[in-house]
């Protein structure tokens, strides 16, 4: 009997060429940058989190000389002595890696003028103890006079597991922080989103007058730093507040100003995402509704609102994420209300624990990973809201509504030029508000507490270096990760490389870069405490969205030509030269002047990692606020904004002269 059955045709794998063998070469070297940048530092942070340092008094022996100066009494092991008088529990003997414990303390009769010898050992070769900055070990005896055994210290014992975590939760103010982070942020998002959708819709779906100007300044809180609104806020509303009354008797330090400003400087970012999602509308439905005898009411929750879902869950992630992880505003106008972001800063920077400043990141961690986790799920069901038969949605002229929404927008526009009109006016006048007569020595940055001058032109050179570079970087990684041929895996984890920025806050990275970089071992250690490390810092705080950008201009693309670049066997790079980077210039100039923008606003990400020589502009208004120059700090965030206002200026004049000879293709003779 003859088999009929056809064989399976065998999987015939491409060959790679040349050009596949670079791309992938370049996707290596840009994933191994956000390995060494991200991975590796966030690697290191965790660690440190489930570090635990005590001491073990079990490991130390000692014995004290008679009046003869023999030592006939048997040893005693430091565990048992403290045992006897009861002076440390086992909390006080956790400690951090910087923890020193003082021997003599155990013993309560002590003086350092006696005549008494002490012998001390360890009772192991690996333990370690310090005289007198001495560092010994090994369990021989050393006899020590009484002055040098005051000088004795035990340094603590090194291991892993959830101590840390444990010391935490059994902290009531520390854990309030958790409940005050996530309060401050869901109410800080629902006000936000709600204000930003209703001014979004007004932009979209009225045909009230000076749109352009409402736009405009809906965007101008993205070229201030977070803490500028705080400043505001307390020349408003605080002790010397000119509105003080307008609060009834509340403070605006504490969670009433924080909202307020998170408000402000997060509203921009909800509604150009709510903005977007309204843009994709088919007017053909409104039709059908209107057909169908729908009042608008109807029409509004049945149509616009199912058709902008998906909008209003990226707003109000982004919006969460941002106020959740937010140090500048809570830090200038919390007072006494904590906040995790904050509490990772006095731990590192006001108490030097950096073991429980490492728990406090992991703890805010978790939230910008769960807001991440549910975005990026809610995305995943999104489908296209337009397809080639739609009509773009044209709303005709209702002079009620219009005027209502003119109302309302010029509302919004006034809180928000308010904001920056009031810190501009507190940088002029000499003393609020007792001399409000004009002057520009606030601007004097040299008696100021904060850098100087040289940390504003630091912040220009960490601005325009990390436009440049990073530009350089996504668009490569975005280039590989898109138009590479296979290596569906390499891709995959290239791809969530990419993402895993959004969902770390600064506060965290920052951080993580101290226990990683700063490490002597670390082959990169030389980076430490330069431009270079704001540098990287910044540039991998905000990849994700800078990558998302290159993305999705690149998916434009036709796959065609690649295919003909191929047949005509030219070199990869010479497509990207001549056809890829004109058709994405557009989004590559949109990155840099988002990366230039983030880079002189930015606080959270550098605050743990500039040194003297690279103090910013940003970190220099938390610096003169915190020593009470609070005019000088407005003067400083005036500054940073008056700088991102004219990059964006002269971005777009760049722009439209690089767009006319590099897009000529686009224009028909």
């Amino acid at each position: 009997m003859v088999n009929t059955l056809t064989p399976p045709a065998a999987t015939i794998k491409p060959k790679l060429g040349k050009d596949d063998w670079i791309q992938r070469a370049f996707m290596f070297v840009i994933a191994l940058y956000l390995f060494v940048a991200l991975a590796l530092p966030l690697y290191a942070m965790l660690s440190k989190a489930f570090s635990i340092y005590n001491f073990d008094l079990t490991k130390y022996e000692v014995q004290i000389s008679q009046k003869d100066g023999s030592y006939p009494n048997p040893a005693i092991n430091l565990n048992e002595l403290n045992n006897d008088i009861g002076l440390y529990s086992e909390t006080d003997l956790i400690s951090d890696a910087n923890g020193r414990l003082r021997i003599a303390k155990l013993f309560t009769d002590f003086s350092f003028r006696s005549t008494v010898k002490y012998k001390f050992r360890a009772l192991n070769d690996e333990t370690s103890y310090l005289v007198a900055s001495e560092l010994k070990s090994g369990n021989q005896w050393v006899e020590l006079d009484s002055n040098t055994f005051r000088r004795l210290v035990l340094r603590p014992h090194s291991g892993r597991g959830f101590d840390n975590f444990t010391s935490y939760f059994s902290r009531p103010a520390l854990t309030q922080s958790i409940k005050n982070s996530l309060w401050i942020a869901v109410v800080s998002t629902i006000i936000t989103v709600t204000l930003a959708f209703w001014f979004a819709y007004a932009l979209a779906r009225s045909k009230m007058r000076f749109k352009g100007v409402f736009r405009m300044i809906a965007t101008l809180p993205i070229l201030v730093p977070s803490l500028l609104p705080g400043i505001a806020l307390i020349y408003l509303f605080g002790n010397q507040g000119l509105l003080k009354s307008f609060l009834l008797g509340e403070t605006i330090y504490g969670p009433i100003g924080i909202v307020i400003g998170s408000v402000f400087f997060t509203f921009p970012h909800a509604m150009i995402i709510i903005s977007t999602a309204l843009a994709l509308s088919d007017a053909r439905l409104f039709e059908a509704s209107s057909s169908l005898k729908a009042s608008p009411w109807k029409t509004f929750w049945t149509v616009t609102i199912p058709g902008a879902r998906y909008g209003l869950f990226s707003a109000a992630f982004v919006v969460f994420n941002l106020v959740i992880t937010d140090f500048g505003l809570p830090k200038v106008i919390g007072g006494q209300y904590n906040m995790l972001a904050v509490d990772i800063y006095k731990q590192v920077i006001g108490q030097q624990n950096f073991e429980m400043g490492a728990v406090v990141s992991v703890i805010l961690l978790v939230p910008a990973l769960l807001a991440f986790a549910i975005d990026r799920r809610v995305q995943k069901k999104q489908v296209a809201l337009l397809s080639a038969r739609s009509v773009i949605f044209e709303p005709k002229p209702n002079r009620f509504y219009d005027r209502i929404f003119f109302a309302y927008s010029t509302l919004v526009s006034i809180f928000i030029v308010a904001i920056i009109g009031v810190c501009q006016l507190a940088a002029l006048v000499k003393f609020w508000p007792y001399d409000m007569s004009l002057s520009l020595i606030h601007y004097n940055f040299e008696i100021m507490d904060g850098g100087g001058w040289s940390s504003y032109q630091n912040s220009i050179i960490l601005a325009i270096l990390t436009a440049i570079i990073g530009t350089v970087i996504v668009f490569m990684g975005a280039y590989v990760v898109e138009k590479i041929k296979g290596f569906q895996t390499g891709r995959a984890l290239f791809q969530m490389l990419a993402m895993l920025p959004m969902a770390v806050p600064g506060m965290v990275l920052g951080l993580a870069y101290i226990f990683f970089f700063n490490n002597p071992d670390n082959p990169f250690n030389f980076i430490y405490g330069t431009m270079i490390i704001l540098v990287v810092s910044t540039v991998t705080h905000f990849y994700t969205v800078s990558h998302l950008t290159a993305v999705t201009a690149l998916k434009q693309m036709d796959i065609e030509f690649e295919a003909v670049s191929s047949s005509l066997k030219q070199p990869f790079y010479k497509l990207v030269k001549n056809v890829t980077i004109p058709v994405s210039m557009p989004a590559i100039l949109n990155i840099s002047i988002y990366l230039f923008v983030n880079a002189m606003t930015t606080v959270s990400a550098v605050v743990f990692l500039y040194s003297t020589d690279t103090a910013l502009a940003s970190v220099a208004v938390l610096n003169m606020d915190d020593a009470g120059d609070i005019a000088p700090a407005a003067a400083m965030g005036m500054l940073i904004f008056y700088t991102n206002a004219g990059a964006r200026i002269l971005h777009t004049i760049v722009s439209t002269q690089i767009l006319k000879r590099s897009e000529k293709w686009r224009r028909t003779e």
